[in-house]
């Protein structure tokens, strides 16, 4: 019996289905805000309209949150494979996550002022 000697991180096919399950996600959800806008009457066609229901709301805040996410894990892999200076790619990896949280909070922002 040959005993393989895996070497690395171990998180390419984590990552792998996690990229895939928030494309889903975020898919699925679009396709549900448009439709959502088109059956929803032009009178009341308002962001504030459409994301009156916490329910909405809530698939709103998820939907950034998988978006956040999904963009973490490709441009950590980025990152890490193209950019080799070790402190540049933590000095990017640290930007990129303080930014991603910045945008997921920003959205959080919004949508608990247009539940207001």
């Amino acid at each position: 019996m040959v005993k393989r000697n895996v070497v690395g991180a171990h998180y390419g096919l984590r990552d792998w289905i996690a990229q895939r399950a928030t494309a889903v996600y975020m898919v699925l959800y679009s396709v549900a805000f448009v439709l959502v806008a088109l059956f929803t009457p032009s009178e009341q066609l308002s962001l504030r309209a459409v994301l009156s229901g916490s329910c909405m709301r809530f698939l709103t805040l998820l939907f950034f949150l998988t978006l956040c996410y999904h963009a973490w894990i490709g441009v950590r892999d980025i990152f890490m494979d193209y950019v080799k200076p070790l402190g540049l790619r933590l000095t990017l990896h640290v930007a990129a996550i303080l930014l991603l949280i910045g945008y997921a909070a920003w959205a959080a922002k919004i949508l608990l002022l247009l539940g207001a």
